[in-house]
């Protein structure tokens, strides 16, 4: 990863950008457009969006006016829970759709793995995906007992599972089962919400490489190999998080951020879920 058009491959063959612009509680309308447009000014191809973040059409209308074409682009949204089962999930697939004013999308998710329904809206992916529709189908903050399941009556491997990943939460286990399944991860909050920034583990690495404290996790999650979609409505901060790619942490530095686990969520434990 030395460059910001540097990509994954997924188990399907599909290119992934290592890092994007997350665009949770950004205001739909101007404040979303911008915080996109700023964001492939600066070099990101890549936007992850949500149904349940209510700002897809702002997305869309960044998307239309941003000047680069939509095949350099990798446009993804989830799906909420509300939406799961067959039936619903094909139905919000297309009101997603219709709200970003695509034809397609690069990747689709489940994003939370509600336990009644996500083997029928699984299905609804597969379908979608064979369709074209979809370039890539995975999911969001499953377990790998979740996973299996979805492996068990379909046989199918999610191509990215994007699930909490920070220094206080460095899902080592989960990790190694997903590189083991060939399955992409991607953290979502890879900077902790701006908490622990000051840690001074993290601020010494920072002085040393005379780079943020942002850039240095981000780039720990990168030598991890773990997308990183930071998100950000600030100009400068976008920018910031583009710089990233000109430098590298020593094994030594890279077990220093892992010794900062403590098993700290920032948002729901999929396991109770």
């Amino acid at each position: 990863m030395r460059s910001i058009q540097d990509k994954a491959l997924l188990n399907n063959g599909v290119e992934m950008p290592w890092l994007g612009l997350g665009v949770w509680k950004a205001k739909d309308g101007n404040e979303v457009i911008r915080a996109v447009q700023t964001a492939i000014a600066a070099g990101y191809r890549s936007i992850d969006t949500a149904a349940v973040y209510n700002n897809e059409s702002g997305v869309g209308a960044a998307i239309r006016q941003c000047g680069v074409p939509r095949e350099e682009l990798f446009i993804a949204t989830k799906l909420w829970n509300s939406n799961q089962g067959y039936t619903q999930t094909v139905q919000a697939f297309h009101e997603s759709l219709q709200k970003l004013r695509l034809d397609y999308l690069d990747l689709y998710l489940i994003h939370w793995p509600v336990k009644e329904t996500y083997k029928e809206t699984w299905q609804a992916f597969l379908d979608l995906y064979e369709q074209g529709k979809i370039r890539a189908i995975g999911v969001s903050n499953f377990q790998d007992y979740h996973i299996n399941e979805l492996l068990s009556f379909s046989g199918i491997i999610p191509a990215v599972n994007q699930v909490e990943l920070h220094p206080r939460l460095t899902q080592k286990p989960l990790l190694a089962f997903c590189k083991e399944k060939g399955i992409q991860v991607e953290a979502w909050s890879p900077l902790m919400r701006g908490q622990f920034l000051d840690h001074p583990v993290l601020m010494n690495l920072a002085k040393l490489h005379a780079k943020s404290v942002a850039q240095i996790i981000l780039r720990w999650n990168l030598q991890n190999n773990v997308i990183v979609i930071p998100k950000s409505v600030t100009k400068q901060r976008i920018i910031e998080n583009t710089g990233i790619f000109d430098f590298e942490l020593s094994a030594e530095e890279l077990s220093a951020i892992d010794s900062l686990h403590a098993d700290h969520r920032l948002g729901a434990d999929p396991n109770k879920y």
